[in-house]
């Protein structure tokens, strides 16, 4: 493979049928991104790219990673912080050669360069993707998790930090002591009020550190809330190819995605932003109500796909959905049971949000992986379902089908689907979730249920939630697919 044909900066001439606007101003580094995995490329720097083109300013992009692989890092340096995102939609692939991203760097190898730009006051915005575990948050408090390995590192060695809540209050505490203001934080994860429990997590852990960082962080330093909204799979060789053809270039790095995406952010940018309305991104003053109806009806619905799938042998969400029953189930959840719960704006149909969702589910281009989504399942119940049971139960209404869901979790700890095939379990916790796993419904519910750590006590306790939950996961001991009909029926 030779320079011509792998995609970078001088190729961009021949690729104006692929690129958002034939012209560009390449932009001086306005954004520090911490998880630069696929989301965030099809996301975040997407919006911020159109911004840029119809708006102007200096908001290019750094992205970090986090794990210590530097595969990503020189990958894209090596297509010159270029890649393609790779739209599949029923109408077919459209592939857009995306430019924001000027540079990528990777933890540890990379910190003295993090730190110099994150002291820099052209930086005025560090966003994150780093999903729900890497916040280091004790789901108790709300607070940092002072046990976890990475949090004691950087409590003992500030100056060289690797956790999120580590590296931004070293960053902010360079800010502070050189006199420079702070950067505003933006999260853009699944987490419910997200703007709140990072600035929760940060706070906690700077006074473990210095108790008058944690004075001046909770006084000048923004953390607005976001919702984030597209369907974004694992990149495959498909991707690969589709973006090769179209192209007719090598491009390692592309990001598949649907046509659909959506952003709400709190507007709270004391440094300033990009121009992300003109991208279509939603400004408002609260976030929560668009929040909520995210993390209950699309990715409470996800999770309740993916635990299903895994047990009845459906690899992905589009061959999930198009089975009659659990489509009907997955309806009638959202219909009756998720949609009561919501408190939305008048302008927003609840209705018609709930059939956007089972039409994006269908999407047979995209081949959404029920196992990707299956990960890290103790991060992701409390939010998506856990919340809507209580508030559910709040109400004295019924939880059967949310219940389930849960249920199908708990069975889908044991590392295999009905017809015997074993998969992995991917979670924080699974050496905990999965040490001496109970086969009986009663041991098992009694012994999940005692995992504070996912379950809150509160609803650990109460008995109609305990019933519902052995009823589903017995229930589940006959198979999913049987299980599926029933409680569709019922």
């Amino acid at each position: 493979m030779n320079a011509r044909s792998t995609l970078c900066r001088r190729a961009l001439t021949s690729l104006t049928g692929h690129l958002l606007a034939p012209t560009w101003r390449d932009p001086d580094m306005g954004i520090v991104h911490l998880g630069i995995g696929n989301f965030h490329r099809a996301h975040e720097a997407v919006y911020t790219e159109e911004a840029m083109l119809a708006a102007g300013g200096d908001w290019g992009i750094c992205g970090v990673t986090l794990q210590g692989d530097v595969s990503k890092r020189d990958a894209l340096m090596a297509q010159d912080g270029l890649y393609s995102v790779v739209e599949r939609g029923p109408e077919g692939v459209r592939v857009t050669v995306i430019r924001a991203l000027k540079e990528v760097l990777a933890m540890p190898h990379d910190r003295t360069r993090l730190f110099e730009l994150l002291a820099d006051p052209k930086v005025r915005i560090v966003s994150l993707t780093v999903t729900e575990k890497g916040y280091c948050r004790d789901a108790r408090t709300g607070e940092v998790d002072l046990g976890l390995e990475g949090i004691q590192h950087d409590l003992a060695h500030p100056d060289a930090p690797s956790s999120v809540p580590g590296i931004l209050c070293a960053a902010l505490r360079q800010r502070r002591d050189a006199g420079t203001a702070p950067f505003t934080v933006l999260s853009c994860d699944n987490l419910s009020h997200n703007g709140a429990a990072l600035k929760k997590v940060v706070i906690s852990f700077a006074h473990a550190v210095d108790a008058g960082l944690a004075g001046w962080i909770g006084t000048h330093v923004a953390f607005p809330s976001t919702m984030v909204d597209r369907i974004v799979p694992s990149t495959t060789d498909a991707d690969r190819d589709a973006a090769r053809h179209a192209l007719g270039l090598d491009d390692v790095t592309p990001v598949p995605c649907e046509p659909f995406r959506q952003w709400v952010i709190e507007d709270r940018f004391p440094g300033g932003r990009p121009a992300w309305e003109r991208a279509g991104a939603q400004l408002v003053d609260d976030v929560m109500p668009f929040e909520l109806a995210k993390l209950r009806m699309l990715n409470g619905t996800h999770s309740t796909l993916a635990y299903l799938s895994m047990l009845a042998g459906f690899s992905t969400i589009d061959e999930a959905i198009a089975h009659p029953p659990l489509r009907a189930l997955i309806h009638v959840m959202m219909t009756h049971e998720i949609a009561p719960t919501l408190h939305v704006p008048p302008s927003f149909d609840v209705l018609a949000y709930r059939d956007g969702l089972l039409a994006r589910y269908a999407n047979a281009a995209l081949k959404h992986r029920t196992a990707q989504i299956a990960m890290d399942g103790s991060q992701k119940i409390p939010p998506r379902l856990l919340a809507t049971i209580e508030a559910r139960l709040d109400a004295g209404e019924s939880i059967g089908r949310l219940a389930f869901a849960v249920a199908a979790w708990l069975v889908f700890l044991r590392g295999h689907a009905d017809d015997g095939a074993r998969y992995e379990i991917s979670d924080p916790l699974a050496a905990r979730l999965t040490a001496n796993y109970p086969r009986e419904p009663e041991r098992l519910v009694e012994t999940m249920l005692a995992i504070e750590e996912v379950f809150p006590p509160t609803l650990a306790r109460r008995e109609t939630f305990r019933r519902a939950l052995l009823d589903a996961v017995t229930l589940l001991q006959s198979g999913a697919r049987r299980a599926i009909e029933i409680v569709q029926q019922g």
